[in-house]
Order: C-alpha cells, then structure tokens, then sequence
C-alpha cells in the first residue's frame, strides 16, 4: 500500500535520526533520543485516532440511511439488523356538538397513546434487537440524539 505524504504523517523516531548529524549516529545515542520522542509520539498517535473519528462524525448526518450505517457500524456490526422506520403520528378525530352542523359519524375509530398523535408523535421508529437494548440502550440513545435533527422524536423499538 502506497503510503500518502500528508502533513500530519509523521514518523517522530525516523525525523530524530535524520535531524542527528551523521557523527553523533550512535546506537545508543540514537535510542536514546528515540525514548525522549515517544511521548511525542504517542500523543499523535492518539491525535490521529481523535481526527479520523471527528472524520467519520462529519461525515455521517441525519439521513434515515446514514443514520442506520452508524447505529449498525457501532452497536451491530456483524449481523447488521438496526434499521429504521416511518414513525407513527395520526391525525386526531374530534367529536362535534350539533351546533356546528358537522357529521356525527366518525367512521371507524382507533384509539392511539397520547403521544402518537401529530403535534405529539415519533417522527421516526429505531427497530433495535432486544439484547441490544438491553445492553447499550444509553450508547444507543446518545448515538440517536447527536446525529438526528434537533426537530425530530424518535422511538426505540425492539425487534
């Protein structure tokens, strides 16, 4: 694999050896001053795990798709099963006095939660696997809450 020249690919042991003259390149010399950059190296090293997740935060939005690519990417990465689904928000049926001249028929009538309803219900459903639920449900619903939109509910059900 080709190795690409980036400005944040550095090799901390190989630049203290070059940066060395030639004649003060002894072994013990140049371990020596190897151990003084492993600080420096491990520190960008972590710095390089940081970018490469802050990548793959920017990345990935709210879109039902990606959205569902995180969710397996980091819950489900094997078998894949969290997917998303329309939520569930019906319209309201109210019941009118004579005095408004409306139909008294409703038609049929099914009785919902109170917070199924449109100004009230889920905008999306999250279908989860129970044993997942079960055991990351707080990693679950952060991973929800950072990448959907700040007007959006959702719901967690189990499959």
């Amino acid at each position: 694999m080709i190795q690409l020249l980036m400005w944040y690919n550095v090799d901390f042991p190989r630049l203290v050896l070059i940066l060395t003259p030639t004649f003060l390149r002894k072994p013990k010399l140049t371990e020596y001053l190897k151990v003084l950059v492993l600080p420096i190296t491990k520190l960008h090293y972590n710095w390089k795990i940081k970018r490469l997740d802050d990548w793959y935060k920017l990345n990935h939005t709210g879109q039902v798709c990606l959205l569902r690519k995180v969710l397996n990417d980091k819950l489900d990465p094997a078998q894949r099963r969290i997917y998303i689904g329309e939520g569930n928000s019906f319209p309201r049926k109210y019941i009118y006095t004579r005095a408004e001249k409306r139909p008294a028929f409703l038609g049929k009538v099914y009785i919902y939660q109170n917070n199924e309803y449109l100004s009230t219900g889920s905008d999306f459903i999250v279908h989860v696997p129970s044993e997942i639920i079960s055991s990351s449900i707080h990693e679950l619903n952060s991973l929800i809450t950072f990448y959907k939109l700040a007007s959006k509910r959702y719901k967690i059900q189990p499959i």
